[in-house]
């Protein structure tokens, strides 16, 4: 069961000054993996042990499930993993500003929490503010890897992503109804919910991004094209 926090609470709403590559890991210039909002943190953690030449780090709104995931990565001893406690949209902006350039590889967001009101949309994980964060902190050929079993929760997703110009799906299988789901998970290890799902026969929607050579849009810019995506102007008036 998920167990959701409310990220627009003043708890989570304070801003945290998170630690470099180099105060994280034992070869702070390895490539960096980072998963926004790996509950738990066992896909990382089986991730850092198969791909020992990249450092991986997860970022979590939940403060027990890092506590918890940090606990495991010690007793593992693992020097290119870790975990952080935070909001993402506060203060992840920030940090990925600060990377040196070239340093971040993969940016994953598997099975975020869902909000489906309306009213609730300011809580989803990746708001137009931290998708530009990411595409500024991702070199061009380096990917953004986002899944989902909700539609309507991945949907909005890749309605920010592909407003902003910046990625351009990338990878294979794909379905054949030209919907572009990836059929197989491009990372190495599932994630529990992942798993969970698969084995209920539910279907996982994924898409693949490659971060192309578009400069990021301004934010308002962005919020524009989305706002006129949901509202598209050429919608005749009614005639009633």
């Amino acid at each position: 069961m998920r167990q959701h926090v409310n990220p627009l609470s003043r708890f989570f709403q304070q801003p945290l000054q998170l630690p470099p590559p180099p105060n994280l890991f034992a070869d702070g210039a390895l490539p960096l993996h980072l998963d926004i909002g790996c509950a738990r943190g066992r896909c990382l953690l089986a991730l850092a042990e198969q791909q020992a030449q990249r450092n991986h780090l997860g970022v979590e709104i939940r403060r027990p499930l890092v506590s918890a995931a940090e606990a495991d990565r010690r007793q593992r001893q693992l020097t290119n993993l870790h975990y952080l406690f935070c909001n993402a949209n506060v203060s992840l902006e920030s940090w990925l500003m600060e990377l040196p350039s070239g340093l971040l590889e993969l940016v994953s967001i598997q099975f975020p929490d869902p909000w489906f009101k309306k009213k609730h949309h300011k809580r989803r994980v990746l708001q137009p503010a931290l998708l530009l964060a990411i595409a500024a902190a991702l070199a061009p050929g380096k990917q953004l890897f986002v899944q989902s079993d909700v539609l309507a929760v991945i949907e909005p997703m890749l309605a920010v992503i592909d407003a902003s110009g910046c990625f351009e799906p990338s990878g294979e299988p794909q379905r054949p109804d030209a919907a572009g789901w990836l059929l197989q998970n491009p990372l190495p290890v599932p994630t529990e919910r992942e798993t969970y799902v698969l084995e209920q026969g539910l279907p996982v929607y994924r898409r693949l991004y490659r971060r192309n050579g578009t400069p990021p849009p301004a934010l308002q810019s962005l919020e524009q094209r989305l706002q006129d995506t949901d509202n598209p102007a050429d919608t005749p008036p009614s005639l009633a």
